[in-house]
């Protein structure tokens, strides 16, 4: 490893607000450890720098690279955890209720069309910006309720990167580079041996989510990205900013799927 990786370890660090003791406790190993690493005393594993990766939601490649992040690092808050009284801390805390139902959420569409050759991470992100936007414009109130950015490619969800993660190691997912139409995609395939909970999804919720497949589930990357680059929430929004819900009411035609009484 290269002594400008460290340094950037240490620039990422104070970026988000974590302090050594943090990365430490998520890399299990001490704090005298991780401050030998950020002096380039002691060189990472491999492990150690997919973790790094996954917590500044950066790609393994990128980290190495030392390209920076600017996305809030994310963890899950249980129901009875205290929150944090820190006010320098970024982390954006996703209640235990709202990655519950972004994973049954996620795993639903994969089990349906997660095979498809067009159903990449691009697709995905895209697929689920306008499950959790669609669904708020219509009914009026959260689905998922996932916080998304505004970047060059369309609308990310903030949460994806994170509990991808956990799903990998919980062995529910698998993820792979493929090839689709010459260019290269990061594919989600699921565990046909894993049974699918859908405890926290309603009828209509499931309903809706089996519509926007099917309106949605054929189309390329470029294709849902660009239709994701007509939309309200996403034009408002500045680059790398969270997309408001708000927006939805605001939407142009080509966009909105809700029917509204002319005055």
């Amino acid at each position: 490893m290269i002594k400008e990786l460290y340094k950037k370890l240490k620039l990422l660090r104070e970026q988000k607000r974590f302090s050594q003791e943090q990365l430490a406790d998520e890399l299990n190993i001490s704090r005298p450890t991780y401050m030998q690493i950020e002096k380039g005393e002691r060189e990472l594993t491999i492990s150690e720098a997919k973790k790094l990766a996954s917590i500044f939601d950066v790609s393994l490649e990128d980290f190495l690279a030392g390209k920076e992040s600017v996305d809030p690092v994310i963890t899950i808050q249980r129901k009875k955890e205290v929150e944090r009284k820190d006010k320098n801390e970024i982390r954006i805390n996703i209640p235990q209720e709202k990655a519950q139902k972004f994973e049954q959420v996620l795993l639903y569409i994969l089990a349906k069309i997660g095979g498809k050759p067009n159903i990449g991470q691009t697709v995905l992100y895209k697929l689920l910006y306008f499950i959790d936007f669609d669904y708020y414009e219509k009914f009026e109130k959260q689905l998922i309720g996932a916080k998304y950015i505004k970047n060059h490619y369309g609308p990310t969800p903030l949460m994806f990167a994170k509990l991808v993660d956990r799903l990998e190691k919980k062995s529910k997912v698998e993820k792979i580079k493929s090839k689709f139409y010459k260019r290269e995609q990061t594919k989600y395939l699921v565990n046909p041996n894993e049974a699918l909970d859908l405890s926290a999804l309603s009828a209509q919720e499931l309903a809706h989510i089996d519509w926007e497949i099917a309106r949605l589930g054929d189309m390329t990357a470029t294709q849902i990205s660009a239709l994701s680059h007509l939309d309200t929430p996403w034009v408002a929004a500045g680059e790398r900013e969270p997309l408001e819900y708000e927006h939805v009411f605001y939407r142009p035609e080509e966009t909105s799927v809700r029917e509204y009484e002319e005055l």
